[in-house]
């Protein structure tokens, strides 16, 4: 294990460089860094065989030291999610840049024109767990917002992150972009993550992904800036005036698609004058779900297991539901208000008027209707890529893509105004 002092020294190093290059990259024009994003999706596309070659050698040490199934799968790479990278990096090289967008103008009685214009945040560190795909997600959101970031991938894709990472590099720096706008931590010492944490004024902002120790972990020892989520635990809501064909499609895909990301539906919340509960339960249990009902469900489908209250608290990431009755729109606010994580929330109705009260008082970074919680994400936001889910209240919400990666500063122009 290497020496503490020298991994702080390490990190201290690659915050100067990255400032160094978030000057540069602060400059560059728009065509300029999509033409180098275009580039490393090349080199990725390219080196597809060896990233393939590092992921396998990740995805069996995660088995062999017992990863859970949501974890591996998260982990896990095949030529379909390479192109989905690759996909990814184009695509935000084809977003418009917000770097100089004027968000608002107006000018002063006294003639002097105010404007707030976006800005880079500067240097972003990325401190982040299993998905190998958060390497390149990261990489090229930070660099078409004009930022430099630092990333701290976790040791059970230390391989795979590496090989992504230098084929990114690769393909950036033969298009001209700065070597060190994005750089990999190159140590699994955990001591890195507290150095980072630490990193006041070379680190502008930290963004971790992973498990809810890790987050925890960022929130409280940070000195920097920290834009996070802790858990996804999230509910769809079945209105009394729900159609049973689209209540039950939706309910299944918004637990079972992907049942280890963080958009996953963990809480079935259904109106008690529904008339369809059984059916809805027979839906998740026929997809594969273990599910866990209240005492009222339970009269309903005998034989569930019953649901405790620690169920309404967790996010199980796995095929695994908890179900209760509601009375109406305002029981499902209310249990989302006391055991939601303001993450993604979603109401199933025909009926409007309850419908927009839902998404008019549910205090989540998403609301929907009559959809599927699995679409918090990035790129079906038509965002490109995105570099995690903020579920706090300032700066960015929801998924945070190229604008929640800048800040703005006040422009003024004047014509010789005092204040005298």
């Amino acid at each position: 294990m290497a020496d503490h002092h020298d991994i702080a020294a390490l990190i201290a190093d690659m915050g100067q460089r990255a400032r160094t290059a978030a000057r540069t990259l602060a400059q560059m024009p728009t065509a300029a860094k999509a033409n180098a994003l275009h580039a490393a999706a090349a080199a990725i596309r390219d080196a597809t065989p060896a990233i393939l070659e590092a992921n396998a050698q990740d995805v069996a040490a995660g088995a062999a030291n017992g990863l859970s199934p949501a974890m591996l799968d998260r982990l896990r790479l095949d030529d379909a999610r390479i192109a989905g990278i690759v996909a990814g990096v184009e695509a935000v090289a084809g977003l418009p840049d917000p770097v100089g967008q004027r968000i608002d103008e107006h000018t002063r009685p006294n003639g002097l024109n105010l404007s707030r214009v976006r800005v880079p945040v500067g240097v972003i560190g990325i401190v982040y767990e299993s998905r190998p795909n958060v390497t390149i997600d990261a990489a090229a959101l930070c660099a078409m917002a004009g930022n430099a970031a630092i990333l701290r991938g976790g040791t059970e894709a230390a391989h795979s992150n590496r090989a992504l990472h230098a084929a990114f590099v690769r393909g950036w720096t033969a298009a001209g972009g700065p070597a060190d706008a994005v750089q990999l931590v190159p140590t699994t010492d955990r001591a890195a993550v507290g150095a980072m944490l630490a990193a006041d004024g070379l680190i502008d902002l930290l963004i971790p992904r992973g498990g809810k120790s890790l987050v925890a972990r960022v929130q409280a020892e940070a000195k920097v800036p920290v834009l996070a989520h802790l858990d996804g635990i999230n509910h769809v809501y079945v209105d009394g005036s729900a159609d049973l064909i689209s209540a039950a499609l939706i309910v299944r895909d918004a637990k079972m698609r992907r049942t280890g990301i963080c958009g996953a539906m963990e809480t079935l919340l259904i109106d008690r004058a529904y008339r369809h509960t059984a059916d809805l339960v027979a839906a998740l249990v026929e997809a594969g779900c273990a599910v866990r009902g209240d005492e009222a469900v339970r009269r309903i489908v005998p034989g569930l297991e019953a649901a405790t209250a620690e169920d309404w608290d967790t996010e199980y990431l796995d095929a695994i539901a908890s179900v209760a009755l509601v009375d109406g729109v305002d029981g499902a606010m209310a249990h989302i208000a006391a055991h939601g994580s303001h993450h993604t929330d979603a109401i199933v109705a025909r009926d409007e008027a309850v419908a927009e009260r839902f998404l008019a008082q549910v205090d989540s970074a998403i609301v929907l209707w009559n959809a599927s919680t699995q679409f918090a994400d990035g790129a079906e936001f038509g965002l490109g890529a995105e570099i995690g889910i903020a579920t706090g209240r300032l700066h960015a919400r929801g998924p945070v893509a190229l604008e929640g990666l800048t800040t703005y500063k006040w422009v003024g122009r004047g014509t010789g105004q005092i204040r005298g």
